[in-house]
């Protein structure tokens, strides 16, 4: 990313979102964006997932320029290197678990088996249970199973634990954890729990639409022994 901005409005209005963000993120890592509601994270996450288009600067994945991509091409990206994790689960709640999964798996170009999926995220003996039968960690499971199972090349996820519980929590993390070093996907995570941090290869502090620091992690944590 290099001068990246994104402006919602006109005069007096407008609402300076990101703020000339400059960042180079690299292949298999996992990193973190911590900062106040506001602070531009979502924004950030959102148009390296080609869910929204930057109003200036640039946009890089490998050798593609995402700005200056059209919506069909954006459609493209996203189908083919992008997995998606939200706060919530966004199930199809007449669908079981491997029905959910398999509703990404057929329109993805090299896809993981629904059920190889499932397995990865420990949900081996819950193939068939539909998302009313399942805690909301599994739920959380289920769509992380669905995000990875098309093998996208980068992971985001916006508040993945902020529903659970902390022991919950860390057992989504540790899933985390376990497809960035299986299947070697880039992983962002925007939380509002600082000490996620600590799983972290980099930590990137966001704050009024700009990043304030970049910190390097020397030791990361295993997400079972993070504390919050």
């Amino acid at each position: 990313m290099k001068g990246l901005t994104k402006t919602y409005g006109e005069g007096r209005t407008a609402v300076h979102a990101l703020r000339g963000v400059d960042l180079e993120i690299g292949r298999s890592e996992i990193d973190v964006l911590l900062g106040p509601s506001g602070s531009g994270k979502s924004t950030f996450l959102n148009i390296l997932g080609g869910l929204d288009t930057a109003s200036s600067g640039e946009a890089w994945f490998g050798q593609q320029c995402l700005t200056e991509m059209n919506d069909r091409q954006l459609t493209r990206y996203r189908r083919n290197h992008v997995g998606f994790v939200f706060q919530f689960y966004n199930l199809m709640p007449s669908l079981t678990a491997r029905e959910n999964v398999e509703l990404v798996t057929e329109i993805a170009d090299n896809p993981m088996d629904p059920d190889e999926a499932l397995h990865l995220v420990g949900l081996g003996k819950r193939l068939d249970h539909f998302p009313a039968q399942l805690s909301g960690g599994e739920q959380q499971r289920v769509a992380i199973a669905r995000a990875v199972a098309k093998q996208p090349d980068v992971l985001f996820c916006d508040e993945p634990t902020g529903a659970l519980d902390s022991a919950t929590g860390r057992a989504v993390l540790r899933v985390l954890q376990d497809v960035n070093e299986r299947l070697g996907t880039t992983v962002l995570i925007i939380t509002h729990a600082a000490a996620t941090a600590a799983m972290a290869d980099r930590v990137i502090h966001f704050a009024d639409g700009a990043i304030r620091e970049v910190v390097m992690n020397e030791k990361r944590l295993a997400a079972e022994e993070i504390e919050w």
